[in-house]
């Protein structure tokens, strides 16, 4: 991905587009964990549902999100019945624990919201990333085309949950927030170089 569109995604690390040419030696790893990833997904979004229910356009909006995620899960399933590849057990995914870690403790339940929303913005601005490195990279061009889909997907989620944020609190605010999670993302990354069995 270029430093450009990077600049669209906010991330502030790109991804090496040579962590294609490894993932492809593990593509049931990497599908396996892609499964999780959108299973992990459709769970967080029924959680947001669950634990703020009194704010509308959360509900509205992430209520068709969880149905396009199983759809999503559904789809990598498929995919990987049709090469033959079993769905693996899932791993613990190191990224997201991660950024978790870096949730500021305490506040108000607010305050919790906000993060939580930008977080799942930061997840699928950079698993939208690494799906356009796959899209872009992979020599199997069928497999090419089935991650340009989720690529499109999740950049339409990265700016609804952004969208999501601005709904509810101050544009100053989410903008300097926003800048504080990309920093930690960055330093997050440094430490943790793409594995070939693993999106994140």
């Amino acid at each position: 991905m270029s430093s450009s569109e990077n600049t669209i995604l906010g991330l502030k690390m790109a991804t090496d587009p040579r962590w294609a040419d490894v993932a492809s030696l593990s593509l049931e790893h990497i599908l396996t964990d892609h499964a999780f990833c959108e299973q992990k997904a459709a769970t967080q979004c029924i959680s947001l549902i669950q634990q703020f229910s009194d704010y509308p356009a959360i509900v509205e909006a992430l209520a068709p999100i969880v149905t396009e995620e199983w759809g999503h899960f559904r789809m990598v399933l498929a995919e990987m019945k049709k090469r033959g590849f079993q769905l693996g057990s899932q791993r613990k995914d190191e990224y997201v624990n991660k950024l978790l870690e870096h949730t500021p403790k305490g506040g108000t339940r607010e305050s919790r919201l906000l993060h939580k929303l930008l977080i799942c913005a930061l997840i699928e601005a950079r698993s939208c990333e690494r799906f356009r490195i796959l899209y872009e990279n992979l020599e199997d061009r069928e497999l090419s085309k089935f991650y340009y889909k989720f690529m499109i997907s999740e950049a339409g989620h990265y700016r609804l949950f952004l969208d999501l944020a601005r709904e509810y609190f101050d544009h100053d605010l989410v903008r300097q927030e926003w800048l504080n999670w990309l920093q930690v993302e960055k330093n997050i990354l440094a430490d943790m170089p793409a594995r070939s069995d693993r999106m994140h």
